[in-house]
């Protein structure tokens, strides 16, 4: 059973590295679901030892039908990631109706030679679940990350269970949203290959001067002064529920 952290900081990298995750995914944006992240940023985490990294290949937030200019950024970001020393990328392309989008992402698998390639849960967005993961077996990719169709890995437990049989070898099933220690056993006994978390934890920054007048995301909402930082405690319980 593999273990994969949603990391959206070299730090947040440097910690699942130290508490033994296996792989992360390396993201930007949390706010739009996760986008491509810098080339520095990469290559600052291709350096830490004793962990994988796949980097998140998407160009903008929304859906997953993109343009042929947001295609090719996909492919040259590809290639960027490789020459920076990730292990994997992640990606997902779906057609207008609601499809995997097949030739595409085996052009991306192809692009992706020498690297494990992770089709995300642009999966859980399709119209016919069980037909968008043969389609996804088809396209050659390495493994899915997949919430079985619901908004939360626990809820879609059973497609989940599906895409299991389904891949018979021939693709790894990693589930992931909303999975924390309290539901990463029963995931986990579903047969998927590896669990996918975020567990995340916001802390105050410290910044002292807050000027309360602007806010440079536009929205009132969003604690711009916060910090996204890993839950080193749910990490620790779920690595050790998992090797009992």
């Amino acid at each position: 059973m593999k273990t994969e952290l949603c990391a959206y900081s070299v730090e947040a990298c440097r910690t699942a590295a130290r508490l033994g995750v296996d792989r992360v995914e390396l993201c930007a944006s949390p706010a739009e679901g996760g986008v491509t992240p810098s080339l520095a940023t990469i290559e600052l985490t291709t350096a830490i030892r004793g962990i994988d990294v796949s980097v998140m290949i998407r160009p903008r937030g929304g859906d997953f039908l993109y343009s042929d200019d947001e295609f090719a950024t996909m492919l040259r970001d590809i290639e960027h990631a490789r020459r920076a020393g990730a292990t994997g990328v992640v990606f997902g392309v779906l057609t207008a109706d609601g499809k995997v989008d097949v030739a595409r992402t085996r052009q991306l698998v192809e692009a992706s030679h020498g690297m494990e390639t992770t089709f995300h849960r642009a999966v859980d967005m399709t119209a016919d679940y069980e037909a968008a993961v043969e389609a996804v077996i088809e396209s050659g990719c390495t493994r899915i990350l997949t919430s079985g169709s619901y908004d939360k890995a626990i809820d879609g437990i059973e497609n989940i269970a599906r895409a299991v049989e389904l891949a018979k070898g021939h693709i790894e099933i990693m589930a992931g949203s909303g999975v924390v220690a309290a539901n990463a056993a029963q995931l986990a006994a579903v047969g998927v290959d590896a669990l996918h978390f975020s567990t995340k934890r916001m802390v105050a920054g410290a910044m002292e001067y807050r000027n309360p007048r602007i806010s440079m995301g536009g929205s009132d909402a969003v604690d711009e002064y916060a910090l996204r930082t890993v839950d080193e405690d749910e990490v620790n319980e779920i690595l050790k529920l998992l090797k009992r």
